[in-house]
């Protein structure tokens, strides 16, 4: 089956997988928007508990989606693995220092006698729900802007600045990106602790954080739209040359419909979550909305990987931009891999599962305060 499609449809093909992996890890956000909410949402310690352990028993599917996403990626486009992971050390050891703090922080908290004391710990969860999802949003809006990498003709990238990945954080336009998936991971972790958690009063400060956090979130994700879409993008012609074409981000939508339309979609459930929860205080609209992120960010990957357009553009050396074509595994590595990526729907319906049975009743202070009570 996989091995009569050519290497292109290949590459195209994995592009999908990773745009929709990379969707459903920014959903698994609500994790971290969770954990910035923790004080703010809660009145005394038992409330902050129940806080906690309503995300702590999320974060690890988060987690296996990141390593599902970060392991497709680097399988099917390495020279993007080596280029970046290898060249922006800093900031992905950065956002890596972030993401081990939230483990050790729900593995510790509680314990009798911890070394830090809970607040500390409390401290690295906060730590991680802003600065590690800011992070993360100014890496993926290099995407758009670019970095600063050379590779030669063997395929070794050479890192042109010594900040190795930092200098993202010199060019503004970045933050857009950034700030906007810090607040939607607010508003998908409080649309969360109203689906899961029985309690008027959380619930209550839960809906009040999503109406300012949602005019924030608009705020700093239509400049981004504004930006992209009207900014030179890094096209590719037919013969592999780079070149900076105006308004190129924007053609892709309009070249590819079915993209844009997933975009739009996507874009439209997640106002309306938010609509009907604000106003009509129902407790399910977390699928709605998060179905909805999860087509929107799936179709911004689609946008700048597909229609001929660098991923990962270098604004140091035009034509050492990694595209699908340029930076994918072999056809004999893409086509292996084809048979080995129908094991993903089992992966998610994994995900699907555990996510059902923890999530069969809303979580209670009764439960939380109960003798036999595993809490975070």
């Amino acid at each position: 089956m996989f091995e009569n499609l050519s290497l292109l449809q290949l590459q195209q093909y994995w592009w999908i997988i990773i745009s929709l992996l990379g969707g459903l890890f920014v959903f698994m956000m609500f994790v971290q928007g969770g954990q910035t909410l923790l004080n703010s949402l809660s009145t005394n310690e038992t409330e902050k508990t129940i806080l906690v352990n309503s995300i702590g028993r999320k974060w690890e599917l988060g987690f296996t989606t990141l390593v599902l996403f970060g392991g497709a990626l680097f399988a099917a486009f390495p020279l993007f693995y080596s280029t970046s992971f290898g060249g922006a050390y800093w900031v992905w050891m950065a956002i890596l220092f972030c993401f081990i703090i939230q483990a050790v922080s729900y593995e510790y908290r509680t314990k009798p006698h911890n070394f830090f004391g809970q607040k500390t710990y409390e401290a690295f969860l906060y730590i991680n729900g802003n600065l590690g999802v800011f992070l993360l949003g100014v890496a993926i809006s290099t995407f758009f802007s670019g970095s600063e990498f050379h590779v030669d003709y063997r395929n070794f990238s050479y890192w042109q600045n010594d900040l190795r990945g930092l200098e993202a954080l010199l060019n503004p336009s970045n933050y857009l990106l950034g700030f906007a998936l810090v607040f939607l991971a607010k508003i998908l972790g409080a649309l969360y602790f109203i689906n899961n958690i029985d309690h008027q009063g959380i619930r209550i400060r839960a809906i009040r954080s999503i109406k300012f956090n949602m005019v924030i979130f608009l705020m700093f994700f239509l400049s981004f739209l504004t930006w992209i879409l009207t900014k030179n993008g890094f096209a590719i012609d037919e013969n592999g040359f780079v070149y900076m074409q105006s308004f190129k981000y924007l053609f892709n939508f309009l070249d590819m419909p079915i993209v844009l339309g997933l975009f739009g979609t996507g874009v439209l459930m997640v106002i309306l979550a938010v609509f009907v929860t604000i106003h009509f205080e129902r407790t399910c609209y977390i699928k709605t909305g998060g179905l909805g992120v999860v087509l929107t960010v799936t179709a911004l990957l689609l946008n700048v990987g597909l229609n001929n357009t660098a991923y990962y553009p270098s604004t140091y050396h035009l034509q050492s931009s990694l595209t699908i074509m340029n930076s994918s595994g072999s056809h004999y590595t893409l086509t292996v891999m084809s048979y080995v990526s129908l094991m993903v729907p089992f992966v998610l319906a994994y995900i699907a599962y555990a996510w059902y049975s923890m999530n069969k009743t809303q979580m209670t202070k009764e439960e939380i305060e109960a003798p036999d009570a595993h809490n975070y």
